[in-house]
């Protein structure tokens, strides 16, 4: 089972750089990073973790910007985004920026994806939030195609573009993996028709986590990779997410300066 973090890298918390080299030094497998462009001031929207947004969800820097610097200071550690909201994202440009990333990483990319939570963020890039998970599948496809064909095409409801030239491709055969997250009763649907793995956050809607992924992997026909965001850092949790089969767990790591954060990967990293 692979530990990492996952966290909010922003302009007021430890670099990425500094960071990365930190993980890989007390021997943690994978940093995932957020993603918000902005957040609106005026906003009706609930986020899900409580009543009150963090500053960290308006301040992070660009996932991709994060990682690649994260990357090129590392020489193992796994670079992934937790998640990367696609439908705020133009298919093509995100194909390019995720092969990118896996190729001056020697492939260690992996793409984390999902739909959000913010309406008002959505419609601000344009995206109508009734229609987002048809959206989201259409450009998960898409980007798959550019990265796996010499001339890629797509005809969808939201994506169309005739055959293309896209590269770089990526260094990973058949491509990065793409994580699905979100627990919902169509979560599993996506990830077998267009996901390489199921990436929830841990306490919401995985209180049957076990009996989750045995039916997961017996409806896709085949053991889909499940990591988790928000374990706790508890040696039960952790020793019941191993039971489980789960693959890979990320700790939440809060947005703080560099003399905190490497004082919590201390403590994390005895865990391990």
């Amino acid at each position: 089972m692979e530990f990492g973090v996952s966290t909010f890298v922003t302009d007021d918390g430890i670099g990425p750089a500094a960071l990365g080299r930190a993980l890989e030094e007390r021997g943690f497998g994978s940093l995932f990073v957020a993603e918000h462009t902005h957040i609106p001031v005026k906003r009706e929207s609930p986020w899900p973790g409580g009543d009150e947004l963090p500053r960290h969800y308006y301040r992070t820097l660009d996932p991709f910007v994060t990682l690649t610097a994260a990357a090129t200071a590392t020489e193992r550690l796994r670079v992934g985004t937790g998640i990367a909201l696609i439908v705020q994202r133009d298919p093509i440009v995100l194909a390019n920026e995720v092969a990118s990333l896996d190729l001056v990483s020697g492939g260690r990319a992996v793409l984390g994806v999902g739909a959000g939570w913010n309406r008002e963020e959505m419609r601000n890039h344009g995206t109508e939030p009734r229609t987002r998970m048809r959206l989201l599948r259409e450009r998960v496809l898409a980007v798959k195609e550019l990265w796996t064909k010499d001339e890629a095409e797509f005809h969808g409801e939201f994506v169309d573009f005739d055959p293309v030239f896209s590269y770089p491709k990526p260094v990973q055969d058949p491509h990065p993996p793409v994580l699905i997250g979100g627990s919902g009763p169509t979560t599993f649907d996506r990830v077998i028709e267009f996901g390489d793995g199921w990436m929830p956050i841990y306490g919401r809607g995985t209180d049957a986590l076990a009996a989750q992924i045995a039916e997961l992997r017996e409806r896709a026909g085949r053991r889909v990779p499940v990591t988790l965001f928000g374990v706790p850092p508890k040696r039960e949790a952790i020793e019941a997410l191993e039971s489980a089969e789960v693959d890979g767990i990320l700790f939440n790591l809060p947005t703080e300066p560099a003399d905190d954060t490497l004082r919590r990967l201390d403590r994390l990293a005895e865990l391990l």
